[in-house]
């Protein structure tokens, strides 16, 4: 079994060779290896995403809106993720974020999870079918997490989800109000017992 070291070092190199920038081949190699840790296919992916490159064109998106529409190409991955994840800041306000035609979709999903780490927010992102749940760039949930090669997702949407407790006040104050029992105030008994009690000092 490849280790994760391995898959960024090589996947970073083969996309220098295939064109990108070194910048921009290291976050892909960051990204692979995410894919990879959580159990989806990056690898897979992006071999065929290159073998798909060296035939035909994709658009490049570098102003983000909250809906963005091909011209004329499906849109890159790479590209598109790099612009999100810098532009993420700025967008987090919308209520939500669209894309038409993203090639290759599984290799823009790194991106929009390290952006929930950049954010602190939970993001929710509906790739036709499949949606993802991504949890500060520690986790993804998914109702579809090893399907294999993706070519292309035709609608893209993505919602960021405002930070709140998954449970009531009244529950949070029966709770704490149980964890009180383990605070015992301090006697002397417990001070004489407490670490280094008792020690002569023979110096």
């Amino acid at each position: 079994m490849k280790s994760l070291s391995e898959i960024d070092t090589v996947s970073k190199r083969a996309s220098r060779a295939t064109g990108f920038e070194w910048g921009i081949a290291e976050e892909i190699g960051k990204n692979i290896r995410l894919l990879e840790m959580f159990g989806i296919p990056g690898v897979k992916n992006l071999n065929y995403y290159f073998r798909t490159r060296s035939k035909k064109k994709f658009e490049k998106i570098i102003l983000i809106s909250d809906d963005n529409k091909k011209k004329q190409f499906e849109y890159c991955p790479i590209i598109t993720g790099v612009n999100f994840l810098d532009q993420v800041r700025s967008l987090e306000n919308l209520e939500k974020i669209k894309f038409e035609n993203i090639a290759f979709p599984l290799l823009f999903l790194p991106f929009v999870s390290r952006a929930s780490e950049v954010l602190g927010k939970k993001i929710l992102l509906e790739m036709d079918n499949r949606n993802f749940l991504l949890n500060y760039n520690h986790s993804i949930y998914s109702n579809s997490l090893n399907d294999g090669i993706v070519n292309l997702s035709n609608n893209i949407i993505i919602r960021f989800i405002e930070n709140v407790d998954s449970f009531e006040e009244k529950e949070w104050k029966e709770l704490y109000k149980l964890s009180e029992n383990t605070f015992v105030e301090e006697s002397d008994s417990l001070k004489q017992s407490g670490a280094g009690a008792g020690l002569t000092d023979n110096d």
